[in-house]
């Protein structure tokens, strides 16, 4: 059973009683995250999120997380491009004290300078770890050649010299700016009373005000044509090609996923049979949709052997091209169905899962997104709604790139990307 309901202040509220379970999630989301940021500021959402958990007026940061792990439960967070997550999972029976636990890092953390230079260096090194992982890496540069200087390019950790900028000041200034009800959203997915949820929120979340509002409003970045290269010691070339794809909220989101599935889901994929299997250049491939407001991707990633670079973007562009052409037969689109539909359903196979999904719906969107809502749009997805993505999508072929690696022939890749190339049959060229 769901409900959605608005505090006085501007709070929405969604809610999913299960009946069924004996556990409840819990999740304060903010629609605030990289996004929101600039050059001279970014990274302090993730900040701000670490921030939360470092001790408030009434517990140590020792506290925050013993009060919850102590009853079974778990606490945790995130920051995305454009939302900030804090979340409890828990026994039903500590539904209130999850609330109190989230309020209390909501409105009573201090933010002391001591514990603020100490969590530079713990952010610090997480940089350092994200910049060991070349497909993080990879992830922050490909962003930077989609959206170019549009701030939804920016790293959502920051970079070192910004995270050592921050202040007491700047981080109360900023939370009070965008931490606000308007801008948020308590999504609560499990076993609980129906008829007291909505007094519970209000005894913890109803005096939330802020006179500082910035209301979160998001670009609309048109998709760059950029091809970037970032050298890094390390004995594969991972790369990241991009295609246009479609915005949060969008139903046609759904046609876009089967597609994707189709071209690059899986084992019985298109890419992996045609890359791995068939060719041999690499021992994983796949094809993935990030979509966001106002703007949306479609991104293809392997990693493989320098030297098989020019082969291997050529034969994906190639395959792109032929998926365009030939499209889906009944019988595929069936199965395509059935995949999709399956792998939803299987997501939400826990509270926590259904908090995220009602949480992350109602804060973007202001509706929530059912399974049997969901399940209906993926039924409706017919051979002319395929046509229309596979045109607006696959159609338009590859425009972006990223590559980090030891070395790649950047203008030879981004030639066979931009132009019609003729094919390097096992060329196994020479790489600069």
């Amino acid at each position: 059973m769901y409900n959605l309901f608005k505090l006085n202040n501007g709070l929405r509220v969604v809610v999913e009683n299960i009946d069924y379970v004996n556990s409840v999630s819990v999740g304060l989301w903010v629609e605030n995250g990289s996004r929101n940021e600039d050059k001279t500021n970014s990274g302090i959402s993730h900040f701000i999120e670490h921030m939360f958990f470092k001790g408030t007026k009434k517990r140590t940061a020792l506290e925050i997380a013993e009060c919850i792990e102590d009853v079974g439960g778990q606490i945790n967070a995130f920051t995305g491009k454009e939302a900030t997550c804090f979340y409890i999972k828990a026994l039903d029976s500590h539904l209130e004290l999850s609330l109190d636990v989230i309020s209390d890092m909501l409105f009573n953390s201090k933010f002391s300078t001591e514990d603020i230079e100490k969590e530079k260096g713990v952010v610090i090194e997480e940089i350092n770890m994200n910049e060991d992982s070349p497909e993080d890496v990879l992830s922050d540069l490909h962003s930077e050649a989609i959206w170019g200087e549009d701030p939804i390019s920016l790293p959502i950790l920051g970079d070192i010299d910004t995270v050592k900028s921050f202040t007491k000041d700047q981080i109360e200034k900023y939370i009070s700016s965008y931490y606000i009800p308007e801008n948020s959203i308590i999504s609560i997915a499990g076993k609980f009373d129906m008829s007291n949820i909505e007094k519970l929120v209000e005894k913890y979340f109803g005096h939330w005000n802020s006179n500082n509002k910035k209301i979160t409003i998001y670009s609309k970045p048109e998709l760059q044509q950029n091809h970037l290269f970032k050298k890094k010691s390390i004995e594969q070339l991972h790369l990241s090609l991009g295609i246009p794809g479609i915005e949060t909220g969008n139903d046609n989101i759904y046609t876009l996923l089967l597609l994707s599935n189709i071209f690059g889901g899986g084992a019985s994929s298109i890419l992996f049979q045609k890359i791995r299997e068939e060719k041999g250049f690499c021992y994983s491939i796949y094809s993935y949709v990030s979509a966001f407001n106002n703007t949306g991707v479609l991104n293809i990633y392997t990693s493989l052997n320098p030297k098989y670079a020019a082969d291997v973007v050529f034969t994906i562009k190639e395959e792109v091209e032929k998926f365009t052409k030939t499209g889906v037969s009944k019988e595929k689109l069936a199965k395509a169905k059935e995949q999709l539909k399956g792998s939803y359903i299987l997501g939400l196979e826990s509270t926590s899962s259904r908090m995220f999904n009602n949480g992350k719906s109602v804060l973007f969107l202001n509706r929530i997104n059912t399974p049997e809502q969901i399940i209906e749009k993926i039924n409706k997805i017919d051979e002319e709604s395929l046509n229309f993505i596979m045109k607006k999508s696959f159609g338009k072929g590859i425009i972006n790139s990223a590559f980090v690696g030891e070395k790649v022939d950047l203008s030879l890749v981004t030639d066979i990307i931009q132009k019609d190339t003729v094919p390097f049959k096992n060329s196994k060229s020479e790489q600069v």
